[in-house]
């Protein structure tokens, strides 16, 4: 379908999408990639842990100075909450959307989630003496696409 990098059949699947969300890019593209092809459920509870900093996500790509944490063979990690409490919520949003077209909800995994760079917008902070400086507010594009399981 037009906008999504997947292309998805109507009939087979849920889809929801948040655009220009006021979250960090590389916090959203790792827990994306840590919850990708799970059971709706497990992503839920996962994410739920995280926003409540009992369970780390794993940072596989931008993972420059970031210290490991614990677990066995756990390496590098941190603990994104607010990219982690707004991808919960699209989430919830796709399984009301497949609810209403009447889905089992007990049957849905994430058959395609992706994070983007969504528009940057620039603001500025104060400083001393008067002055300021630029800031870059970047914000992200997310879409998830679920299925049910047969």
């Amino acid at each position: 379908m037009k906008g999504y990098s997947f292309n998805y059949d109507t009939e087979k699947h849920a889809v929801a999408r948040g655009s220009g969300l006021n979250i960090s890019p590389k916090h959203a593209i790792e827990v994306c990639n840590a919850i990708k092809g799970w059971n709706i459920e497990r992503a839920k509870s996962y994410l739920e842990r995280v926003v409540l900093q009992k369970q780390a996500v794993p940072f596989k790509k931008f993972n420059g100075k970031v210290g490991h944490r614990k677990g066995d063979g756990f390496g590098p990690g941190r603990y994104p909450k607010k990219a982690a409490a707004a991808i919960l919520k699209t989430i919830e949003s796709a399984e009301s959307n497949a609810e209403n077209l009447g889905k089992d909800v007990e049957l849905l995994w994430i058959r395609h989630i992706a994070a983007s760079r969504g528009a940057v917008t620039m603001s500025r902070f104060a400083r001393a003496y008067g002055r300021t400086t630029a800031k870059r507010r970047e914000s992200v594009n997310l879409e998830i696409i679920l299925e049910e399981r047969e």
